[in-house]
């Protein structure tokens, strides 16, 4: 059994802000390259080069995941290495009292890398300061860069050309996504528009990051003025995991943001629709929007897996 004590060459995958955007381009240019490689490979046969091999991926879950989960895992496993899913609550660190600071010591003992999804970013930020392996974001509630850089993957592998010349929409709630995407937009300089009830707006110390953005990041109150010749359109749900607010009347208060057949006339004819999933049909979206020709959300979220797998070389330095 190894005991870690040297955290000088660590690399973390916590939020996009915090990573440079030359990195953030040698991730995506990876997970290019590692796609088109695979094309005559079953899903669990290992890349050829097995970068990965012998590393251990230990994933905790806090909050629901499906896309995560199943990514992360295969990444691993097609770099060569293997994975382990935990839950805090069959953990003693969810029922037992365990200090992170001790839950931090054994996995850094364990594993190589460890992913978190988690619902407290004082959480995130504690694993951070006690581990001694590196740490990536599977999700927090003020973040989700996993999912966002992915996403950006998929608009340029469709569209043909750098994500800097195409405009950008998000229709719907202030969240963790969109706060990813956010701190995207100003690592790749390009033109957010973004459509939310004046109620629900980002919170002051995103509004304030907006601001220093020479106006490529703008928000609306009115979706078509949000989405007019959008290249890109983006959603969410609504109701987001384990929200605590009044659900039917938060539904009503963005009842005129459902992305739909008539607001989407406002984008370019060839925009695309993306949407991270789990999705409300009915709700943010319409089942023929979802399910229609824009629709990209398939290949969105096999992406995931791609887009992972060269995230984790990152943060072993193997990029």
């Amino acid at each position: 059994m190894k005991f870690v004590k040297n955290k000088k060459n660590m690399k973390n995958f916590l939020n996009i802000k915090d990573i440079s955007k030359l990195d953030l381009r040698k991730i995506i240019s990876d997970a290019k390259k590692r796609k088109l490689k695979r094309r005559k490979l079953n899903l669990l046969d290992p890349d050829q080069d097995k970068p990965l091999k012998g590393k251990f991926l230990i994933q905790m879950f806090e909050k629901s995941s499906l896309r995560t989960r199943l990514s992360f895992y295969l990444a691993i496993r097609q770099l060569g290495g293997g994975a382990l899913n935990l839950r805090n609550d069959e953990i003693h660190l969810g029922i037992g009292g365990e200090s992170i600071h001790d839950t931090a010591k054994i996995l850094s003992n364990y594993g190589d890398i460890f992913m978190f999804r988690t619902d407290s970013d004082k959480k995130m930020q504690e694993f951070r300061k006690y581990m001694e392996i590196p740490i990536i974001n599977g999700l927090s509630p003020t973040s989700h860069p996993t999912q966002i850089l992915s996403d950006i993957f998929t608009i340029e592998e469709i569209k043909k050309k750098p994500i800097s010349k195409l405009n950008i929409s998000w229709i719907g709630d202030c969240n963790n996504v969109l706060n990813s995407l956010i701190e995207a937009s100003i690592k790749f300089s390009f033109s957010l528009k973004i459509g939310t009830p004046k109620q629900y707006m980002p919170n002051r110390s995103i509004l304030s990051l907006i601001k220093k953005t020479k106006n490529k990041i703008s928000i609306y109150n009115d979706p078509k003025k949000a989405i007019k010749s959008a290249d890109v359109v983006f959603a969410d749900k609504f109701i987001g995991l384990n929200d605590k607010v009044n659900k039917k009347k938060k539904l009503n208060d963005f009842k005129k943001y459902q992305v739909n057949k008539n607001l989407m006339k406002f984008t370019n004819k060839d925009a695309i629709f993306l949407h991270c999933l789990p999705a409300s049909r009915g709700h943010e979206v319409t089942g023929d929007i979802i399910d229609g020709k824009q629709s990209v959300v398939w290949q969105q979220a096999v992406n995931r897996c791609h887009l992972q797998k060269s995230i984790l070389l990152y943060c072993f330095e193997k990029l």
